[in-house]
């Protein structure tokens, strides 16, 4: 596990997994939402999101969560290994609801200064919460065809099916490197994943 890249379903718990792994094994982590948002939620213009990338996936080792297709070339062809949240659809769904009341009450402070809102979860068509409706189901097909596809030879595959397997897969990579456990998020009830 030299470069992983974590995939999933927006809420899956990407960004958990994929801080718990840099962690452990002491590299960065990096966040495709980090680099593709801008203040006041705008996105990143494509050549300076893919300029980026490509800059911190030419590191020698990272951990790495998100699944923009704008930059899947990039990642994937320097990516060890890719791990697929691929969980069912209450638990996602009950995931994302729980971050946003959490991020709204909290006002916590996202990728580049920006913050949701009530309005924002509930009105906006582009809400994290009817963007997991309505990508939750394209992306496991997607995820299942591309993981199975001989085009990346180079990639070990991972589909892990619920945080109980994530939460196996971070005791294990905790035991062989010898690191201290960290206790579960509260974002994440049930350990990482």
């Amino acid at each position: 596990m030299q470069r992983v890249a974590v995939i999933g379903s927006s809420c899956a718990g990407k960004t958990t997994l994929a801080s718990a792994i840099a962690r452990i094994r002491g590299c960065p982590h990096i966040e495709l939402d980090a680099i593709h948002w801008k203040p006041d939620w705008v996105e990143a213009p494509l050549e300076e999101m893919r300029e980026r990338t490509q800059e911190a996936v030419s590191a020698e080792s990272w951990a790495l969560d998100g699944n923009y297709s704008r930059v899947r070339d990039l990642v994937w062809a320097r990516a060890t290994d890719v791990i697929w949240l691929n969980y069912d659809f209450p638990l996602v769904m009950s995931r994302a609801l729980r971050r946003t009341v959490r991020r709204i009450a909290t006002r916590e402070e996202l990728y580049s200064g920006n913050r949701e809102s009530l309005r924002m979860a509930l009105l906006d068509r582009e809400s994290i919460l009817w963007w997991v409706i309505r990508t939750h189901g394209r992306r496991r097909r997607d995820y299942r065809e591309l993981c199975t596809r001989e085009n990346f030879p180079h990639i070990a595959f991972t589909e892990l099916r619920h945080p109980r397997e994530a939460d196996a897969l971070v005791a294990a990579l905790e035991a062989s490197s010898g690191a201290t456990p960290a206790p579960a998020p509260p974002s994440a009830p049930g350990g990482a994943g």
